[in-house]
């Protein structure tokens, strides 16, 4: 299985020796399935090939028993479970009885002299105590145990019964594809076949998993796949595959317009009609000169009789009934082989005169343009009596159809849509044969089965997923899990871990303390791989012990992403500040504002780390205010650094050891000018 963006495409392998008439079926098709997406090929057998795939649909029963055996499976367990419960509320009772027992002095009279206390009697029965309750306790845990197993199979049989009587179908019968092969080569030699076809909605989204222990400069980061199909087979021991492309993207070549300059004019429309090639009416020649085919057996569904070992769409006879048989359709009038100069690639009847016998659709008839040919007359109803058109005049001769405009034919869009034309076969009738027109008519049935396969791309995304195609951007990439999975089909999401990612790791500490004195610990993650890792949820782990899920961006190959762990107790910071003001220059009118900062820094982890250190010097825009640094620190290295942090940031990054401590000091002067002083004071923060 390769699950894209949105869609998958599946394939199976199917063993065996090679039929001597040549025909392989593949049964248990979804119904789902894109019967243009079908693809076959033979693997590891020279000399033999696949001539012919096509998709059949096949009818069979619904196993009416699966809910109730569900139903009983829940109702089976539920028993057990209160019988289980009530087991382990004797068995509390019991020790709650044990427990009480306490050694009862006998009555003494007023005048009675005190007794001595048994002493072995007391230990004997504290003895006695101790080991019952050892043996009650052993056997509550063994009752608790059975009970937690219960209520665990309970709610699985329950979640099944949930799923199994949602997916159910209305009717009584169910249907599946079957793609049938041609294989031509030697019979009875073994060969392996592989079938190829696509499902809708099949989505995913990735989701990783980071653990890190402290100290260590190493870390494992997994790449997992939430995983949601509904395509009406559950996905079974397969091995999958996951790609960022999107399945559905239409690889047709675009259409290139010329510019011109000068007067507006409409645009020419497209013209797909072309000459049929020569002697396409003696192509079928041979297949009619074989004889009628026989009639082809029918079965019964639900709604009607289909015919056919395996119905199609649309041979569904309207009309018929449960009781008997409906009665086969008449074969179609022999017509006119088509007039020379037909289109090809269209019907005639949208690109010129229709042929005498020809039976143009509907639909086709409808987007007929005038003056492209004579409209078919109206079929007259079952039934109804036939009645020749009457001249609307004595003598008059009837009206001869429009002559049809000069030229080639101009077809509608849906003609020139080129990817959906269908290459009409022999049991066409003689004007279809061997030509394309747009594809068959809506299946209602097919429609429900892919818009129930449709529906796990509306799921709403866990925390901070973010659909592949968003993050991608224009690369596409694909990512084969390391491991079978199972993947049912009930539209829900299902966690897949794919593989390793090889990323750099290592543990950084931050302070701002002048904003607030706590470090905070962070994980530098750089992606080490060549591909981009793409945005997701990411749950963090150290020392074993899960910390928090973050959203991890798009890392290009190289990038680097600060993952937030939390305050670290264990390394402390302190700061303080001082200020001095004087004045300079030699009349006293430069007002000097003197800041100074000293911070400490205590490690008190069983290891070195490095902490980052950040504060902030005023910026200015006026030429004559000055402002004189006067610390080790540094501006962020590179522009993206600068542009993430506000104006005037500056770092210091430093080791402290195990244990240790270190006192930084810096501070800058401000120098304002009486010009630039304000009135009453001036801003000292």
């Amino acid at each position: 299985m390769t699950v894209y963006a949105q869609g998958a495409l599946c394939r199976r392998v199917a063993r065996g020796p090679v039929p001597a008439d040549g025909q392989v079926r593949v049964p248990g098709l979804p119904r789902s399935l894109d019967p243009h997406s079908l693809r076959a090929r033979v693997l590891g057998a020279p000399g033999v090939r696949v001539t012919e795939a096509r998709a059949e649909v096949d009818a069979e029963p619904v196993d009416a028993d699966a809910v109730d055996e569900a139903r009983r499976e829940v109702d089976r367990l539920t028993e057990a479970y209160g019988v289980a419960a009530g087991r382990r509320d004797r068995q509390l009772r019991r020790i709650e009885e044990i427990g009480a027992l306490r050694p009862v002095p006998p009555g003494r009279k007023r005048d009675d002299p005190h007794r001595r206390t048994p002493v072995d009697a007391w230990l004997e029965l504290a003895d006695f105590v101790d080991e019952r309750l050892t043996v009650l306790h052993d056997g509550l845990r063994e009752l608790e145990d059975e009970l937690k197993r219960l209520d665990h199979e309970m709610e699985v049989a329950q979640d099944r019964l949930a799923r199994v009587s949602t997916d159910a179908p209305a009717s009584p019968v169910t249907s599946s594809y079957t793609a049938v092969l041609t294989v031509r080569g030697a019979a009875g030699t073994e060969a392996e076949v592989e079938v190829e076809y696509g499902v809708p909605g099949a989505v995913w989204v990735p989701t990783y998993r980071l653990t890190h222990r402290q100290g260590e400069d190493t870390g494992r980061l997994v790449l997992r796949a939430s995983v949601a199909q509904r395509s009406g087979e559950d996905w079974t021991g397969v091995r999958i595959a996951f790609a960022t492309a999107d399945l559905r993207r239409r690889t047709d070549l675009p259409r290139l317009r010329s510019v011109r300059i000068g007067r507006s004019q409409p645009p020419p429309a497209p013209s797909g009609w072309r000459e049929p090639p020569t002697g396409l009416a003696d192509l079928f020649a041979g297949y009619d000169a074989a004889g009628p085919r026989p009639e082809p057996a029918h079965h019964l569904v639900a709604g009607g009789w289909v015919a056919g070992g395996a119905f199609e769409d649309t041979a569904v006879t309207v009309g018929s009934a449960y009781g008997a048989p409906p009665t086969p359709p008449p074969p179609p009038a022999p017509s006119a082989p088509p007039a020379p100069g037909a289109a090809y690639g269209a019907p005639p009847q949208g690109f010129g005169p229709a042929a005498p016998g020809s039976v143009p659709s509907p639909e086709r008839a409808r987007r007929a343009r005038p003056g492209s040919g004579p409209r078919p007359a109206a079929a007259p109803r079952a039934g109804a009596p036939a009645f020749a058109a009457a001249p609307e005049s004595a003598g008059a001769a009837p009206s001869a159809p429009p002559p049809p405009a000069p030229g080639p034919p101009r077809p509608d869009d849906a003609e020139l849509d080129y990817s959906a034309l269908v290459l009409s076969g022999p049991d066409e009738p003689r004007d279809r044969r061997g030509r394309l027109f747009p594809g068959g008519g809506f299946d209602p049935v097919t429609a429900e089965y892919r818009r129930r396969a449709e529906k796990p791309a509306a799921l709403p995304l866990p925390g901070h997923a973010v659909r592949p195609r968003e993050s991608a951007g224009s690369f596409d990439h694909r990512h084969d899990a390391a491991a079978p999975a199972d993947i049912p089909s009930d539209g829900t999401w299902h966690t897949v871990t794919v593989g390793e990612i090889a990323v750099g790791l290592r543990t950084e500490y931050v302070c701002v303390p002048a904003v607030e004195q706590t470090v905070y610990a962070t994980l530098v993650l750089s992606n080490a791989t060549d591909q981009a890792l793409l945005a997701g949820p990411v749950e963090v782990s150290v020392d074993g012990e899960y910390q928090l899920t973050a959203a991890l961006p798009t890392l290009a190959p190289g990038g680097v992403r600060r993952l937030g762990l939390g305050p670290a107790e264990a390394v402390g910071v302190t700061r303080r500040t001082h200020l001095t003001e004087s004045t300079a220059g030699l009349r006293n009118n430069v007002t000097v504002l003197d800041h100074r900062v000293h911070v400490e820094l205590a490690n008190r982890l069983p290891s070195a780390v490095r902490v980052e250190v950040r504060e902030r010097v005023p910026v200015t825009s006026e030429a004559d205010v000055r402002i004189e640094e006067r610390a080790d620190w540094s501006e962020p290295e590179d522009s993206a650094a600068r542009e993430r942090h506000a104006p005037g940031t500056r770092i210091w990054r430093v080791d402290l050891p195990a244990g240790g401590t270190v006192a930084l000091d810096g501070g800058y002067e401000i120098r304002i000018p009486a010009g630039k002083a304000l009135t009453g004071g001036n801003r000292r923060s």
